[in-house]
């Protein structure tokens, strides 16, 4: 049931015709349904939409999102729909060359008109709100979608998930298109209410995403008199949030690796016959068709084939690999992620989830009545175990092909533990928390997951195990705590490495001296004065991620001495000085500036063992480094009788650098400190800034 102070009214006749409306999306309704809706925009610019129905409230979703980067939703759509390399030239192709490929526009088209009555409305009215942002604001000129279809929102969500997150873990490279056709982390943590000093479950929300293009993260809340009341976050492009919370439950997710694509190396070998292919003792034929695709305006045709196992996206060594993803057909992420938002309890938000139709995610979950959940879900295909499915199978052999999939109780999931709190920080799910009540690894086959043991698991399992209780002021610190686990082990090796040095070559240890003194008396913890951080950070990024031209520990310490020497003039450099955050356009493509305004952030890469994971890039002929991804949206929840919310974004609301809230949130950011997420109409009301009818 809804509260009585929300800011609507009872539901009304006057309801039903616009959801009537909203279902047919005719253009003369979308003055009414704008009518209808009043977004109040807080403090801090954040959108809470308020609306009579739930297709209602995604008509202003879409509109407040629009107002604030419509050049992202574009892009988003641009990508979704196959059609990049009409804006973006040759550079795009093989991504659009992957998702005609894939046939993303035609499984988005028949996933539309499969919704139920109540999705498509909430579809149909997310697209009309984008479309009548076009229609009343004339000084906004699409780059290339002038009118909005609703289709091609499923076509952007598969592109997100299949090539912008799958295709990347196939092994397979978008480049590779053009041979067959003829293109980051995060922390989640909940705890039970005997580990909460209010006596209340807590979630800690904090998705890692890029800082910048298809990715990044918006926030806002929908409100409805059909029982929605979501607030949280959502990427530029979608209906609602997907992570976040309403008034009885919150959830989060993070990226997991559950096996849920396979490639299949096809035979092509039957004389006078190119669409034969091998399967057993006979042949099958494989299906052919033609896309045309534009590129900087001049049309390319391409042929496309795919056998029963999916499309032939690469050829490798004279073989054709055909691909097939779970659930790319079906879809169904759309529905499931509307499930989960409306759920009311633990009971309804399980049934939601076990619909699997969200191909990949591990998800968190806590509610009201005390409860905590993980679970590593996704799309998993039931498979012969004999077959190592990591590699590409024999696309003749009968055997190796997908059993249906695996249901949501036989996925690796934790409720309730006695260890009183669950995380997961793209870690296996095997030490989700600590005792017996971890999954089993030997009860699941070894196709399920793929996940490694990560630092920022490890340094979440500490802080929490080792805290009895947390007050919500406690849980708030501990979203950007800058302890570096990494470094209790990685500086006693290169201390081990210096020592042998200091008996082999004294005079190339002595130019090391200082910086190992640094960093022996450090305590491991990121701030803004520590030239230690700035050390540890940039040594251990080049030994993990440059191993092959670091392969020595001293010669990564001393490359980086010699680069902050050439910069600075010094190695003593104090990690705020260097490590910034910058907002720059949406596209990513604008280089960073030092003479321009930035903050210092204490965090630091994920691959340290850090909280605050924070990724930053050097900028050619700049000093500093300035982050693309890491916490990006971060939010804390308390669930008691009235949910007590704060969250961030890295920068603001706004995409445009004329907006006060282009780059309010980032000074917060800087001071590792929350905003008020207000929840509550009376909250809403009250720390309103400005309140509007979309368009009107």
């Amino acid at each position: 049931m809804m509260r009585k102070t929300h800011l609507i009214h009872p539901m009304t006749r006057r309801t039903v015709l616009i959801t009537a409306f909203l279902l047919a999306i005719p253009a003369f309704a979308s003055e009414s349904v704008a009518r209808s809706i009043t977004i109040y925009r807080d403090k801090f610019g954040v959108p809470h939409v308020y609306a009579p129905t739930d297709a209602a409230a995604s008509f202003g979703f879409a509109y407040a999102q629009a107002e604030d980067n419509f050049w992202q939703i574009e892009d988003s759509y641009i990508r979704g729909v196959g059609r990049a390399a009409e804006v973006y030239g040759e550079k795009a192709l093989a991504d659009d060359l992957v998702v005609h490929a894939l046939e993303i526009p035609k499984h988005a088209r028949r996933e539309y008109e499969r919704l139920s009555p109540k999705a498509k409305a909430v579809a149909d009215g997310y697209i009309a709100g984008l479309n009548w942002y076009l229609a009343k604001n004339p000084g906004t000129r699409p780059r290339l979608i002038t009118k909005f279809e609703p289709w091609m929102a499923f076509a952007y969500s598969r592109y997100s998930v299949y090539v912008n997150f799958l295709f990347r873990q196939t092994g397979l490279r978008a480049e590779e298109m053009k041979d067959a056709a003829q293109s980051q982390g995060s922390n989640m943590w909940a705890v039970m209410p005997a580990k909460s000093a209010a006596g209340r479950a807590m979630l800690f929300l904090n998705p890692h995403q890029p800082f910048f293009g298809l990715g990044q993260w918006w926030e806002g809340h929908v409100v409805s008199r059909e029982g929605w009341n979501l607030s949280g976050a959502t990427f530029f492009g979608s209906a609602f949030p997907t992570i976040g919370h309403n008034e009885n439950l919150g959830w989060s997710h993070t990226v997991n690796k559950p096996d849920n694509f396979d490639i299949w190396e096809e035979t092509f070998d039957k004389p006078g016959d190119p669409l034969a292919y091998k399967y057993g003792n006979e042949y099958r034929r494989a299906t052919e068709w033609s896309e045309t695709v534009k590129v900087n305006g001049t049309a390319k045709t391409y042929k496309f084939r795919k056998t029963h196992h999916g499309p032939i996206v690469a050829v490798r060594n004279g073989k054709p690999m055909a691909i097939r993803f779970a659930r790319l057909e079906e879809g169904g992420a759309f529905e499931q992620w509307y499930e989960m938002g409306k759920a009311r309890n633990f009971a309804e938000f399980k049934k939601a989830l076990s619909r699997t139709a969200v191909p990949l995610f591990n998800t968190m979950y806590a509610d009201r009545e005390g409860n905590i959940y993980y679970v590593h879900s996704g799309a998993v295909p039931r498979r012969a175990t004999r077959y190592d499915w990591s590699k590409a199978v024999n696309g003749a052999d009968p055997e190796a092909e997908w059993q249906g999939y695996h249901s949501l109780e036989e996925l690796p999931q934790v409720f309730n533990p006695k260890s009183g709190f669950v995380q997961n920080c793209n870690s296996t799910p095997f030490t989700t928390t600590i005792g017996p009540d971890n999954p089993d690894e030997s009860k699941y086959p070894r196709y399920m997951w793929g996940d490694p043991e990560t630092g920022r698991a490890r340094i979440s399992r500490r802080i929490l195990a080792n805290k009895p209780k947390f007050s919500f002021e406690e849980w708030e610190r501990a979203a950007f705590d800058t302890t570096a686990i990494e470094a209790e082990t990685a500086i006693p090796m290169l201390g081990a490495a210096y020592e042998e040095l200091r008996k082999k070559d004294p005079a190339r240890a002595a130019k090391l001296a200082g910086a190992m003194e640094e960093l022996r008396e450090w305590d491991h913890v990121g701030r803004f004065d520590s030239k230690a951080m700035t050390l540890f950070s940039l040594y251990f990024s080049k030994r993990v991620r440059q191993a092959r031209q670091f392969p020595e520990a001293i010669g990564a310490l001393e490359s980086v001495i010699g680069d902050l020497e050439k910069a600075y003039g010094t190695w003593q450099v104090p990690w705020g000085e260097i490590n910034r955050i910058q907002r720059r356009h949406t596209s990513g493509e604008e280089p960073f500036r030092d003479a321009e305004e930035s903050y210092p952030v204490a965090g630091g890469p994920g691959d340290i063992g850090i909280v605050f994971n924070f990724y930053a890039r050097p900028e050619a002929g700049q000093k500093r480094i300035y982050g693309v991804a890491g916490h990006s949206f971060v939010s804390v929840v308390e669930f008691g009788p009235q949910v007590r919310a704060k969250s961030l974004l890295q920068f603001g609301q706004s995409a445009d650098p004329k907006s006060p809230h282009y780059m309010d949130q980032g000074k917060l950011y800087s001071e590792a400190k929350f905003k008020p997420a207000w929840f509550t109409a009376a909250e809403v009301k009250a720390n309103s800034a400005k309140a509007y009818k979309p368009g009107l």
